[in-house]
């Protein structure tokens, strides 16, 4: 199985040093490193990486408009922000662009190699501190209904996934409530992604938003 592609980008060195080195013992094939928003949009137009981790405070393009343009230019890409900042303005804006997971630096090592394999799976991974943020800015997800409009892209079995994926379920939850395996739940959530042009559930589930597919209200 070919490792998951990663592109590094962090403005302080020491830092971006040791995530990398974290990152090759976890078996991940570093594809690049970027000191600023700038480099960090080219690079990923170069190389195509599977998960881009990025920091928010960078020069010359800042993090929150560096994950912008590379989600329109690599769609399928997906963002994990590993930032120590977690005011409303930013994560509103990164999760409304649709990032994959929100951490905050005081994530463990290990925590951070389980997320990026989980987010590069098509799993949401927010900090606990951006989850409640989220839960009060969008609301509770009780009352989803069961009679959403099926779009002409997805089929009613996939936009059942999306339904369920908006219910904050991981793949494995998914799997045992819709009685499939696990390996068929990603290979649900890869179709998806490849349909709607995304890179994680948390911009599937934002598309089926505003295409009312989901409500949460």
């Amino acid at each position: 199985m070919s490792k998951i592609k990663v592109l590094l980008v962090e403005d302080h060195m020491i830092t971006r040093q040791g995530v990398h080195r974290l990152l090759e013992e976890s078996d991940f094939d570093i594809v690049g490193e970027a000191g600023d928003g700038e480099q960090a949009v080219k690079l990923a137009v170069e190389n195509k990486p599977d998960v881009v981790i990025m920091d928010i405070a960078l020069p010359k393009v800042n993090g929150v408009d560096a994950t912008r343009q590379i989600k329109s230019l690599c769609p399928t890409t997906a963002i994990l922000i590993l930032s120590a900042y977690d005011d409303d303005e930013y994560v509103f804006s990164l999760l409304d662009i649709g990032v994959a997971g929100y951490l905050l630096k005081t994530t463990s090592g290990d925590e951070l190699a389980r997320v990026v394999e989980a987010v590069h799976k098509g799993e949401a991974i927010l900090d606990n501190a951006i989850t409640n943020k989220a839960i009060n800015r969008f609301g509770p997800t009780d009352n989803i209904p069961t009679d959403i409009k099926v779009c002409e892209a997805l089929s009613s079995g996939e936009v059942e996934i999306v339904k369920l994926a908006a219910k904050g379920m991981t793949n494995q939850e998914i799997a045992d409530t819709t009685m499939v395996s696990k390996r068929t739940v990603e290979g649900y959530m890869r179709s998806i992604f490849n349909k709607l042009a995304v890179g994680s559930r948390t911009e599937a589930v934002i598309c089926g938003l505003k295409k009312g597919w989901l409500s949460l209200a």
